[in-house]
C-alpha cells in the first residue's frame, strides 16, 4: 500500500478516535455548563415542530442500521438464516427510507437556522462546521445506499471487516483500498465527525436525564400583587391616592 492509504485507513483513525475519547472527557471536565444541545426552541417552533422529528428518528434509524451492517459480521445473519439478498433488500429500502427523511429533516433545521434571525444569531461557528460535516455524511451514506441497487459490491466483506478491525487492534486498511470511492469518502469524512463530535452540541447525544425523575419539585411564586384565591377583576385596580404618612 501507499504511504497515503496507509495513512488514511490505519493511522488516521486512531488519532481520530482518539480526540473523540478524550475530547469528551475533557469537555465534561472543564465544560459541564456547555455540555447542552444549545436548544433554540423558544425563538422559533413551527419548522422545528416537524423538522426536528423527522430528523432525530431518521438519524436513529441510520445509526441502528449502521450497528447492523457494521457491528454485526455477516456469518451472523447467514447462521439465523437471513440471506444476503434478504438482507441487502432490507437494508436498502429501510436505510434509503431513513436517509430521505434525515435529509429532509436537515434541511428543514438548516433552513429555519439560516432564514430565521434569532436562531441565525444563536449559531456558533462550530455549529456551521457540524451542520456541512453531518449533511456531507448522511449525503454520502444515502448516495451508497442508493447506489446499492446497481452495484455488486458487497460492504458486508469489506468496510464492515474493516471497521471491526479497528476495535480488535488489527487493522485491515488494505480492505477499503479496494472499496468504491464513495465508501471511502463516507468513511473519511464519518471519523473526522468522529473527532469534531466533542466540540460542538452533538455531546448531548450521550446525555440522559436520569435525575430529572428523582429530582425534588420545583416550587414557582408568583410576584403578583394579587394574592391568595381572590379572582382578578377585568379593568383597572383603584390607585390609592391619599398620601400616607411615613
Amino acid at each position: 500500500m501507499s504511504v497515503w492509504n496507509t495513512f488514511i485507513w490505519l493511522i488516521y483513525p486512531y488519532i481520530c478516535l482518539t480526540i473523540f475519547v478524550l475530547g469528551h472527557i475533557g469537555r465534561y471536565r472543564y465544560d459541564k455548563f456547555g455540555w447542552t444541545s444549545r436548544s433554540s426552541q423558544m425563538y422559533e417552533s413551527r419548522i422545528l415542530r416537524w423538522a426536528n422529528p423527522m430528523f432525530h428518528f431518521g438519524i436513529l434509524a441510520v445509526f441502528m442500521g449502521h450497528v447492523m451492517g457494521l457491528g454485526i459480521p455477516q456469518s451472523w445473519t447467514d447462521a439465523v438464516g437471513i440471506s444476503e439478498t434478504t438482507y441487502h433488500i432490507m437494508a436498502v429500502s429501510v436505510g434509503a427510507i431513513a436517509g430521505f427523511c434525515t435529509i429532509a429533516g436537515l434541511i428543514g433545521l438548516l433552513y429555519r437556522r439560516r432564514f430565521t434571525k434569532a436562531v441565525l444569531g444563536a449559531t456558533t461557528k462550530m455549529d456551521k462546521v457540524m451542520y456541512a460535516m453531518l449533511g456531507l455524511v448522511v449525503v454520502l451514506g444515502l448516495i451508497n445506499t442508493v447506489s446499492g441497487v446497481a452495484t455488486t459490491y458487497n460492504y458486508r466483506e469489506g468496510v464492515s471487516v474493516w471497521f471491526r478491525s479497528i476495535f480488535y487492534f488489527n487493522p485491515q486498511p488494505e480492505l477499503m483500498v479496494v472499496a468504491p470511492l464513495s465508501f471511502q469518502l463516507h468513511g473519511i469524512f464519518a471519523i473526522l465527525l468522529f473527532a469534531l463530535w466533542p466540540f460542538t452540541r452533538l455531546v448531548h447525544v450521550f446525555t440522559a436525564p436520569v435525575g430529572y425523575i428523582f429530582r425534588p419539585y420545583v416550587l414557582y411564586r408568583s410576584r403578583d400583587d394579587h394574592e391568595g384565591s381572590r379572582a382578578r377583576r377585568r379593568g383597572w385596580d383603584k390607585v390609592d391616592t391619599i398620601p400616607r404618612r411615613r
